[in-house]
């Protein structure tokens, strides 16, 4: 049996000398004669012989080594390896081995120069929903008016903090969170050990989720106004912590003046043909503006008018160049049902403008982050460059959900053995650059889905596994504001609870877990660039391990009873002394003894 290994990091590839120095570990009873690199130079095919090393890297393994010249070519090197024998060939590539070639976008991807945001692999963000995280000690009686919400047919609530939220009138329910909260929170965010926020919508806007936006260059008075937004962005600048804006550019609300359904204004869209904003939106032969997914409270945006281009984009005061210019000085923007975007109501030329978009970004700040929100497979817009990165529930969330708590995003039965997760998992990593996958934004849940608590429904025990996944996993993690202290929650309105400030209500034990794995990920250059390798996959247990030089985290994921498996001779593993930083597994060369519903996570040096 042919055994090959290669991660898209050090100590596998290393840059020497304008050269990239590419290395592949094999070991078996029948070793390949030759070994070829197969690599792409501005999209053609080339074939570099490997040299075998004299030095193995452990017993038994034996080392190829070949160079990629990076003097020429597009900055996203691709490759995968020729194993060639007398009379026959074996492909190797992220999928592992094959009788053929991997197609272009399977096989190992490095990103040299990488031009993305370098900073977001080391991150922790924290999602806030504004109106539920806290309410400020100087907020003033006058920011709770109620007012007439049109869409909704009522009038605004406002409760108490400690009021229960209900069903109705989910998106007219204010608690009075604001951004003056946030700003007073931020010790105890640092605590937790979160070092970027990622905020829902902050702009004007008559819901209380803010995606119906009725004024994109004002913050909404609700959450303490422009001022508000300006005094968290000194804070969190002067702590060090990046902050992230919600950008909702698909569609605007109806209340915005472009559109005016209610006649609040003048000239609006909606009831003026002869509006100067009339082509920025898409009206059917009927006279119906195209909206988002049915909802009429959300017309669409026409980014076939050359004025929306240069609204939100393109202008030098666009609405995205604006917020990450001084004063405010953002550090990117989350773009909102991003794969909807485009012309003539619907989503044409979609990828020129979430391009457009992420330009305009960096060109105001180079070091922009810019993530897409797409439930569905993310990776053409990646594959493309359009965005830096997107929030990766189908390579993430999907996979957790289905193997710890049964389900899929229609909250359907979906049971998955560990193989068929990893399988899932891998699938997804391969053919993405090693840059981008240390980028993607994982998540357990978010304002658009249930609490992950509330899926694991009996299965609550496995919350903890999910945590340690979370934060050890390839890609950014990101907590939904009140998970770390056990937030519950159905679909919206109830994933949008107020957090729980009264540590009465709070689970200890789960935050001091949050407090303990963002340590861990803090100190462990293996969790936050390293390759990821899984190494055993069957039944409840999932093992993976993640590969910075010398430096291993290996992490065992066990959702069944107490177990013990030996784990397949492998040379990332060989060699090592390990030493358990979180959990109560015992590793003995490759046995494992891992307790019943366990995660556990050594160090190897």
């Amino acid at each position: 049996m042919l055994t090959a290994w290669h991660l898209p990091v050090t100590p596998f590839v290393t840059i020497h000398d304008n050269h990239l120095v590419v290395t592949l570990w094999l070991a078996g009873n029948d070793l390949p004669q030759r070994v070829v690199i197969r690599y792409e130079e501005d999209n053609e095919e080339l074939m570099m012989p490997m040299k075998r090393q004299s030095t193995a890297p452990a017993r038994g393994v034996v080392a190829w080594r070949g160079r990629i010249s990076l003097a020429q070519g597009q900055p996203r090197r691709r490759y995968s390896f020729k194993l060639l024998w007398a009379d026959r060939q074996q492909w190797f590539s992220p999928r592992g081995m094959g009788a053929f070639p991997p197609p272009r976008l399977e096989t190992f991807a490095v990103d040299y120069p990488d031009t993305g945001p370098g900073w977001v692999a080391d991150q922790v963000f924290y999602q806030i929903f504004p109106d539920r995280f806290a309410r400020s000690h100087q907020r003033k009686p006058e920011a709770d008016h109620s007012y007439w919400h049109h869409s909704a047919g009522t009038e605004t609530r406002h409760k108490a903090w400690h009021e229960p939220l209900t069903h109705e009138a989910g998106g007219s329910t204010f608690y009075g969170g604001d951004l003056d909260g946030i700003t007073e929170k931020l010790p105890y965010l640092q605590k937790l050990g979160v070092t970027a926020l990622y905020l829902n919508p902050v702009f004007t806007a008559p819901s209380v989720h803010k995606y119906d936006t009725q004024n994109y260059r004002e913050v909404d008075m609700a959450f303490g106004g422009n001022d508000a937004l300006l005094r968290l962005r000194q804070q969190t600048r002067n702590k060090g912590m990046r902050l992230i804006l919600d950008g909702v550019f698909n569609h605007t609300g109806d209340t915005h003046p472009w559109f005016d359904r209610y006649q609040q204004h003048s000239q609006g869209a909606c009831h003026h043909a002869d509006s100067p904003w009339r082509e920025w939106y898409h009206f059917d032969e009927s006279g119906q503006a195209l909206n988002w997914l049915g909802y009429s409270s959300l017309p669409k945006l026409d980014y076939g008018c050359a004025g929306v281009v240069d609204e939100i984009y393109r202008g030098e005061n666009s609405v995205v160049r604006h917020w990450l210019q001084p004063p405010w000085n953002m550090d990117g923007w989350r773009l909102d049902v991003v794969q909807m975007l485009g012309e003539a109501g619907g989503a044409k030329n979609n990828q020129q403008h979430i391009a457009g978009i992420t330009q305009a970004s960096c060109e105001v700040n180079p070091e922009a982050f810019v993530f897409g929100e797409h439930f569905g497979d993310a990776r053409q817009w990646l594959h493309n460059d359009a965005e830096h990165s997107a929030m990766n529930y189908r390579g993430f969330s999907f996979p957790v959900w289905g193997f710890l708590a049964n389900t899929d995003i229609s909250y359907d039965p979906n049971h998955i053995d560990a193989e068929t997760c990893a399988a899932w998992l891998e699938d997804y990593r391969a053919g993405l650059s090693h840059q981008q996958q240390l980028r993607m934004f994982n998540q357990l849940d978010s304002h658009d889905t249930a609490r992950f608590k509330t899926l694991l429904g009996k299965d609550v025990a496995h919350l903890p596994l999910a945590v340690i996944w979370l934060f050890c996993w390839p890609g950014v993690p990101c907590i939904y504001y009140g998970d770390e202290v056990g937030l519950d929650g159905g679909n919206d309105p109830m994933c949008r609870k107020p957090f729980p400030w009264d540590k009465a209500q709070q689970d200890l034990a789960l935050l001091s877990l949050y407090r303990r794995i963002a340590t861990i990920r803090r100190k462990s250059k293996a969790l936050r660039h390293g390759g990821c390798q899984v190494v055993f996959a069957a039944g409840d247990v999932l093992v993976f391990v993640r590969v910075w030089q010398k430096e291993r985290v290996l992490v065992a994921l066990n959702r069944g009873e107490k177990t013990t498996c030996t784990l397949p001779f492998s040379a990332l593993l060989a060699e090592k002394s390990w030493h358990c930083l979180e959990g109560s597994g015992v590793i003995d060369g490759m046995a494992l003894a891992l307790p019943g519903v366990s995660a556990t996570v050594w160090q190897g040096k």
